[in-house]
Parts: structure tokens; sequence; C-alpha cells
């Protein structure tokens, strides 16, 4: 296992589950074992949880050899040898890539200061927890998606000043839509968060007492530590020259078999391969339960094979907590071309919206409504039953050719769905 991380850690014990008896090596680039990541932006900030806190143990017996702070630098598919520092190899008969994602660099950004961030290991969030705790100034989160927002509600909850600098508005609107993205935008807002959407950083000016940031729109914020949140990006610079397909992640079988290898699977937010249960196009998604189900599939496919494996066919689902509001999600929200209500208007803030395309829902997202959730989940289960498995040359379509195949829905198809979808809240939720 080339990954230390949760989807590693869950393929490993998969395979012990499954009878293999074999030699078993987990390589981790980390110094840390596997570890709870959605809590980084969370508990570990507040102080809340302490490292040993979001630790992931196995609940079986793996029998295993950690290689912790050992990143690969190079693959052979075709000797079957990977390649270590210090000119260590190491040869497998069977490999699961698990590398992750790693945080997108901002250009210009001075990280050479101390005072100036990424989050995405253990030992960035513990760092960025003292530096916060040392500091009494304002922390600036640059970037409005899921991470930059929960670590702006970590700031709230332990009473300091906090701001969002984003170069689009609403908050989260390149995921859920402009409806419900500007409802968690003025929930931000509402909780004293500072925002400024739609602006670039023209000028960073590190100071003694913080950083000064010159926005596009004119303004100057002051920061006593800056959080640069802006993405991610598939951690498969140690694959290059492997001739492997690396473009936006390990390219993959609907099988979660590595194109261009042998007995090799690939899991997790670094593996792009076509969910047959939406469409053929080969995408990434990068959400925790992802990386469970699909570590324990991608070891299932590599004892199975190619010839015998399943399809991995899931229902994402995932959830965030912002001021105290559940936001609820499952399937992929944004293939939608269109949304439509799924609660009654009297629910108020309690929202469920849909996101349909080609006249079935393919999305839903809900806010502090988990019973509706839970009930559209069934649903959106019903409506995207995975599609017979074709044949590799046209699973692995370029995205363009996939939107190209699917024309948008016409006004009265659309009226006709947000009909029966309504009938249906009425007999179901």
């Amino acid at each position: 296992m080339v990954g230390g991380g949760l989807a590693g850690l869950r393929a490993a014990e998969r395979l012990r589950e499954l009878g293999f008896d074999g030699r078993l090596t987990i390589f981790g680039s980390e110094r840390h074992g596997p570890y709870h990541r959605p809590a980084l932006s969370k508990g570990m900030l507040t102080g809340e949880e302490h490292p040993r806190d979001v630790s992931l143990p196995s609940y079986c017996e793996l029998d295993a050899v950690w290689r912790l702070n050992s990143p690969v630098r190079h693959l052979d598919p075709r000797r079957r040898l990977l390649q270590l520092p210090g000119g260590e190899t190491v040869r497998y008969d069977g490999l699961v890539i698990a590398t992750g994602v790693e945080p997108r660099h901002l250009e210009g950004a001075p990280f050479q200061d101390p005072r100036v961030h990424m989050l995405r290991t253990l030992d960035n969030s513990i760092t960025l927890q003292r530096n916060i705790a040392a500091s009494r100034g304002p922390v600036v989160v640059i970037g409005g998606g899921f991470t930059g927002c929960e670590v702006a509600c970590s700031m709230v909850d332990i009473g300091r000043e906090v701001a969002i600098v984003g170069r689009s508005a609403p908050l989260l609107g390149n995921v859920l839509g402009k409806d419900l993205g500007g409802r968690l935008t003025d929930l931000h807002r509402h909780h004293g968060v500072r925002l400024a959407l739609g602006v670039r950083i023209l000028h960073w000016v590190p100071q003694r007492y913080g950083i000064a940031l010159h926005l596009s729109d004119g303004q100057f914020i002051l920061a006593a530590a800056v959080v640069v949140s802006v993405g991610s990006v598939p951690s498969v610079s140690w694959l290059r020259g492997s001739d492997l397909v690396l473009e936006d992640g390990v390219l993959c079988e609907a099988t979660c078999h590595v194109v261009g290898a042998t007995d090799v699977v690939a899991a997790g937010d670094v593996a792009r391969w076509p969910n047959l249960r939406f469409d053929n196009t080969p995408r990434r998604v990068e959400h925790w339960l992802n990386a469970v189900e699909m570590g324990r599939h991608a070891a299932e496919s590599l004892l199975a094979g190619s010839r015998d494996a399943r399809p991995f066919t899931p229902m994402p689902r995932f959830w965030s907590e912002q001021h105290g509001v559940r936001i609820m999600a499952a399937g992929m929200p944004k293939l939608g071309t269109d949304t439509i209500p799924l609660t009654a208007p009297d629910r108020g803030d309690r929202v469920v919206t849909g996101y349909v395309r080609e006249g079935r829902l393919i999305g839903i997202v809900g806010l502090d409504n988990p019973r509706a959730v839970l009930a559209w989940t069934d649903e959106l289960e019903r409506q995207t039953q995975p599609r017979t498995i074709p044949t590799r040359n046209r699973y692995l379509r370029t995205p363009d050719e996939g939107s190209r195949s699917q024309p948008r829905m016409s006004a009265g198809e659309r009226e006709k769905t947000q009909f029966l979808l309504k009938t249906q809240l009425r007999t179901r939720v």
C-alpha cells in the first residue's frame, strides 16, 4: 500500500478480512499513522481534540509492516518495483495506490513566513493551532470551500475575529449552487465572519505584528495568521514516468484497476474512475466516506483480478457542520443542470434541494433536515441504479465527449420533473 491514510488503512483491513495472508507493507509519507482528517479544521483547531484523539486504529489484526515517514519516489509497473530514497527498491505482487491529495499552492503567497499556513496534514493543524494560540489578531482564510468555511467556524467558536477572502461568490457556490451558497454566505455573515468575496489579493505585506493583505477592491486586511485553502491537487508526482494516465489523478477502470498497469488498483482522493451509477466519465471524489468505501472495494478488486472484479458504483455522501447548521448531501450535486426544492415552503431554513439532470434526480443537499435527506436519498438510489458496465473505450471518454451526448432538459421536461418530485415529496416526507 502506497499511502498510509484512511483509504490505505481500509484497503489493508479488507485484504485481511478476505483471507489474504501474505506480506503486507504500508508506506506513508507522514510520520503519523492514519488519523481522522476532518478533525483538522474543527476540534484540533479549537483545542477540543489532540493528536491521540484523532488517530484511526485498525479494527482487525493487520499484521502489517508500517513504513511511516517513507515517501515512495517512483513506480515501475512493468518490473513491479517501487523506488524509495537512498536507492532502495521494493518488489510487489499487488499494489494499492492511496496517496490522496496535496493542498494547492497560491501564487504569490509568502509561505516562508511562519504566519502563513496550509491545512492538509496533522502537523499542519498542530502548527496552525499553536500560531493562533500565541497571537491575538484576526485570522484570515483564503478560499471559500468546505475546509475554509469550517476553519472560519472554528475561529468563531473560540472567539477569534476571522475573515474569508475568496475569488468567487457566494461561498460554496461551485458545489451547492447560487441559492444554497447564498444561504450559507448569509449564515457566516450573521455569525460575524468578515467576507471579502469576488476579490483577488494584489499584495502581501508582512509586518511585525501581522501580514497585511491588499485586495483588488481596495481593502486592506491585517492578519495574525493566514490559512490558504484554495483547493487540492492529486499526489501523483511520484508516478511521473510510469506511463500511467495522471491527468487529474490516477485514471482507473470502473473496478478501481489502474489503466496501464498490472495488479495495481487505486483508491480515495487520488483515484479518477467512472462511477457507472451516474455516467461514463471518470472523476475524482474527495469525501471521507468515499475513501473508506473505495479502499475496501479496491482491495476486493485486487484479489478478484480485473476479469472478475465488480464495478465500484457508490452513492457519494458527505456532510459538514457550520455555525450549528448541519449540511448533508448525497449523490453528485455538481453534475446537476437544474435545481428544485424538495421540502415544503413552511420548513423555513430546513431546506432540501434536489439537483436534476436529464429528468432524473442526481444529487440532494439538505440543511438541518436529516429525515428528509434520508428519505430523498432512497429516491436518489432508485433513480441512479448502476448501468451495465460498458466496454473500456466507452467508459473512458473525456468529459467533453460525455457532456456533448447529454443535452439539457427542455423547459417542459423540467416542469414535469418538478411536478413529479414535488408529488413524491407530499407522499414520502
